[in-house]
């Protein structure tokens, strides 16, 4: 057990899953694990272990922003051993191709500001995803015909942005979305040598201002937790 996890020690799988919402960390397990048992209620951060195809998988919620990702990546690593840590999560778009309901595959991530940043200093480390994990997702998503957007995303420290000038940048340099967390997830996977990626579904449109109507939500994005599984284990 840590602080924040009440797991016993085998209880965490070598495979996480990352949704921000424990929710939905509890739909996706009842959804696609077999076997599927409580491991963590500390904090209401709800965590599943079971089976899938035979593999095991953890799927944890993180909590909302870098520091509530932080905590929890920290201790699976640390504490559990988790070796791939897959984000799952929604997103908005931020260019005029990408649609919602698509998926974003983020191969970096930019950020003005995570809990990392003590560490780097005057650095500005780029973090990116893992490129085995990176490859095996867009595989997945185009066998399933998904349509797939893969590149740089920005994770950005509020929710209520008042910076247009900043958005207006992140257009201007293709940037195909913006969330929450994936920039300190690719930071603490670098720190420690494990692999880590963001698969993500655009439920919101900052350029268009469309938006997925929350009962869409949890049918569409079933078949971003089926790629991170895919390639997890590809």
């Amino acid at each position: 057990m840590t602080v924040h996890i009440g797991a016993q020690p085998g209880e965490i799988a070598e495979v996480v899953l990352m949704p921000g919402d424990p929710l939905r960390a509890e739909w996706a397990a009842q959804t696609f694990l077999d076997d599927a048992v409580c491991v963590n209620r500390v904090r209401g951060m709800l965590g599943y272990t079971g089976t899938w195809k035979g593999q095991r998988v953890t799927i944890q919620g993180s909590g909302m922003g870098m520091p509530s990702l932080s905590i929890y990546a920290n201790e699976l690593i640390r504490d559990y051993g988790a070796k791939t840590l897959i984000r799952i999560g929604s997103c908005g778009a931020m260019q005029e191709k990408v649609q919602i309901r698509d998926i974003i595959i983020a191969m970096t991530a930019s950020t003005l500001s995570t809990p990392s940043r003590g560490i780097f200093r005057d650095l500005n480390f780029a973090p990116c995803a893992d490129y085995d994990l990176l490859e095996a997702a867009v595989s997945a998503a185009r066998a399933k015909g998904s349509a797939v957007h893969v590149g740089g995303i920005y994770s950005s420290d509020v929710f209520y942005d008042e910076r247009p000038d900043l958005n207006e940048q992140m257009v201007r340099h293709g940037i195909l979305g913006v969330e929450m967390e994936a920039a300190e997830l690719y930071n603490l996977a670098a720190r420690h040598g494990v692999r880590a990626l963001a698969v993500l579904t655009v439920s919101d449109h900052l350029l268009t201002h469309e938006a997925l109507p929350s009962e869409d939500r949890e049918r569409t994005f079933g078949e971003m937790v089926e790629i991170a599984l895919e390639a997890a284990f590809a």
